[in-house]
């Protein structure tokens, strides 16, 4: 069924002394798709400061914009009105000599080998052949994803952002990041090309018409099986409706909602909101 739904994501930033300067770049725009489209989207800032934006090289956009007058809070407010669609039907599993032949080929490669943050132990990637042993792509990607959220309990606050996938799964612990990084990191090692996603989910899949709930951002996966197919490791479903595309990368760090830099003092941990509407 399709769903239109409106979100607004806050970020709020608070300095221990004024900040004298900062620079920034945000990407909480969601992408217009095949089944998902942008209607509206804005940024705004406070303090004021003009924006500009772009597309980086990965296809996220990016929205950028300078303080140069000291400020002790910053504000950051992306609003986005989106419509999605159930997703298609399963592309007809190709052949892992296919899939290798593609990959070798072609900027799949990108998303085929470790990065600092999907770097996982060589005994994790034997659990995931032996796993994977025997099954075709689309089948690898659900057991794969499994075999980490066996592991791996979902818990807000078990991790930072710096966390590696070896001390997440070692503890049993962690976030939707840490969740697709140790998944990308052994679909990757049996050989199935994967990448990040970052976005929204809508919490509640009846979510009556414009009330607004309260949620958070959201990471996944899209693995190559003839196609970018969508997959959600932590809550063990594909990507649907509930699913809204911001950014596409090899790990968290190409796809950062917030990242700069500033001159002053070292504050504390931004303070994140995210609420959906659904509004038909």
């Amino acid at each position: 069924m399709t769903r239109r739904l409106r979100i607004k994501h806050v970020t709020r930033v608070s300095y221990a002394q004024a900040a004298v300067s900062s620079h920034n770049e945000v990407r909480m725009t969601p992408l217009t798709l095949p089944g998902q489209t942008t209607l509206d989207s804005r940024v705004t800032v406070t303090p004021a400061a003009s924006t500009w934006s772009y597309w980086d090289y990965w296809g996220t956009q990016v929205t950028g914009f300078d303080l140069m007058d000291p400020h002790a809070d910053l504000t950051i407010t992306a609003s986005s009105l989106v419509e999605t669609s159930p997703a298609d039907p399963l592309p007809a599993a190709p052949a892992w000599e296919v899939v290798a032949e593609r990959t070798r080929n072609s900027r799949l490669l990108e998303f085929a080998g470790p990065t600092a943050r999907t770097t996982v132990p060589a005994k994790l990637v034997k659990k995931a052949r032996k796993a994977s042993a025997g099954l075709d792509p689309h089948e690898t990607a659900v057991a794969v994803s499994a075999l980490v959220a066996d592991r791996v309990t979902y818990l807000p606050g078990a991790t930072s952002v710096n966390t590696s996938p070896a001390e997440a799964w070692e503890q049993g612990a962690g976030v939707c990041q840490d969740i697709t990084h140790l998944t990308l990191g052994l679909l990757r090692g049996v050989g199935l090309p994967a990448r990040y996603v970052s976005g929204y989910l809508h919490p509640e899949r009846d979510a009556e018409l414009h009330r607004p709930v309260a949620g958070q951002s959201h990471a996944w996966i899209e693995y190559w099986a003839g196609d970018w197919c969508g997959y959600d490791p932590t809550n063990r479903t594909r990507a649907d409706e509930s699913h809204v595309v911001v950014g596409r990368g090899r790990d968290y760090d190409d796809v950062t909602p917030h990242k700069g830099i500033y001159r002053g003092v070292p504050g504390g941990p931004p303070e994140v909101t995210v609420e959906f509407t659904r509004v038909a």
